[in-house]
């Protein structure tokens, strides 16, 4: 019965990403040509440090351990479905989940910059979310500065002894909050408020969205549980050789 109930909850969870992503808003990835090019340029700048370590990692990872290859391949797919689906946010926009979380508590954050920066490349070529000319910008806060927070909550949870699924969900939920955090601070940056500067244009792009991510965020953290408590009675294997403690779980 306690399985059925979590099957039912992940099923209501993707509908509820699934039903919101019909309407054709702005996405909350910035789109293609909405920076002006000093800060398009900075943000690429910015990305190619982490996309170069994440390279390394990757390779390293993979001729070491090729049996993880199937995990990375999920993390890939996890966040490209995620955040791609939109949910309607207030002012014509729309929010989404990152998807970032689960494979960054798998891999960590620095090879999941180059799994986020490659979703929001197909996403940019495949589904017009985002563009080619802010995908350092957007890569910079789903792939960069989300994954290290959520790497960070985990890391620290775990350190006081909060219990695995607990801090698996604050970490993915956190690591959500801190991309939009993050966007809202570029964009601020970019178009400060003629009144009140940046301080006050953050507090406006952060309002536009704050409604609908915050219920996203605690979806997503629901969601990464869910299946990495899947992956904690399957894949217990490969969880061992990439040192994730699976006993803490049970």
């Amino acid at each position: 019965m306690k399985n059925r109930w979590k099957s039912l909850l992940f099923f209501v969870a993707i509908g509820y990403f699934w039903f919101g992503s019909g309407s054709e808003v702005y996405a909350m990835h910035i789109m293609e040509g909405f920076l002006p090019l000093k800060w398009a340029i900075i943000w690429w700048v910015l990305i190619i440090p982490f996309l170069v370590a994440g390279v390394n990692a990757i390779k390293k990872k993979v001729a070491s351990q090729p049996e993880v290859k199937t995990l990375l391949g999920l993390s890939t797919a996890f966040a490209f479905v995620l955040s791609a689906l939109k949910l309607p946010s207030v002012t014509g926009s729309s929010s989404h989940a990152t998807g970032v979380g689960l494979g960054t508590l798998l891999f960590g954050p620095i090879i999941m910059s180059v799994v986020g920066f490659i979703v929001l490349l197909f996403q940019a070529l495949l589904l017009a979310h985002g563009g080619i000319s802010t995908l350092g910008a957007n890569a910079f806060s789903m792939a960069v500065v989300g994954p290290f927070v959520t790497y960070g909550v985990f890391c620290l949870l775990k350190r006081f002894h909060v219990s695995l699924k607990v801090s698996i969900f604050f970490a993915a939920a956190l690591g959500n909050l801190a991309t939009y955090l993050m966007t809202s601070l570029q964009l601020a940056i970019a178009f400060p408020d003629p009144a009140s500067g940046l301080l006050g244009a953050l507090v406006k792009f952060v309002a536009v969205f704050g409604i609908t991510q915050i219920p996203l965020a605690i979806t997503e953290g629901i969601l990464t549980v869910i299946v990495m408590n899947f992956l904690l009675k399957y894949n217990t294997d490969e969880l061992k050789m990439l040192n994730f403690s699976y006993k803490e779980a049970r």
